[in-house]
């Protein structure tokens, strides 16, 4: 379902770009750049943490980590990060596929500027072993997000 919720996305929002699916995992960054034969920082990981009360996601580049001193200065709380329970829950996609792409529900969606380094990333599509290739700023403009730096 999660994977299907991603496709109406695109076929809606930019029919233009195509799903991959590929028959090795990407659940992680590393099988993921091995199996888009990209770099490790060209993955797109989304990151779902707490903020408060609310749940927003946060897009970066796979060899980026998150900055407690950035991301408190940015929020004004610190980032607690949800369980994948909680995350398959959030965002119907699976840990491993989880994308800013046919969410069930609104969040907010911060892009950081480690993503900005590079003309093309490879973010989840939902499942894990489903991506997409798409320009940082497509994709941004696409889910609505707002860029920050909060990795290091």
């Amino acid at each position: 379902m999660s994977l299907e919720s991603v496709r109406a996305f695109f076929a809606e929002k930019a029919p233009d770009i195509a799903v991959i699916v590929t028959e090795q995992s990407s659940a992680t960054v590393a099988l993921a750049a091995e199996a888009h034969g990209v770099e490790p920082a060209q993955i797109a990981k989304t990151i779902c943490a707490r903020v408060g009360e609310d749940i927003v996601l946060i897009v970066a580049a796979g060899t980026a980590r998150l900055s407690n001193r950035k991301f408190k200065d940015r929020f004004a709380a610190k980032p607690r990060m949800l369980d994948a329970e909680q995350v398959a829950a959030t965002t119907s996609h699976p840990v491993g596929g989880v994308c800013p792409f046919g969410l069930p529900t609104d969040l907010p969606v911060y892009c950081d500027r480690s993503l900005s380094a590079f003309a093309e990333v490879v973010p989840a599509a939902g499942a894990t072993n489903a991506a997409v290739r798409i320009a940082p700023e497509r994709m941004a403009a696409l889910v609505n997000a707002e860029w920050v730096d909060v990795c290091e």
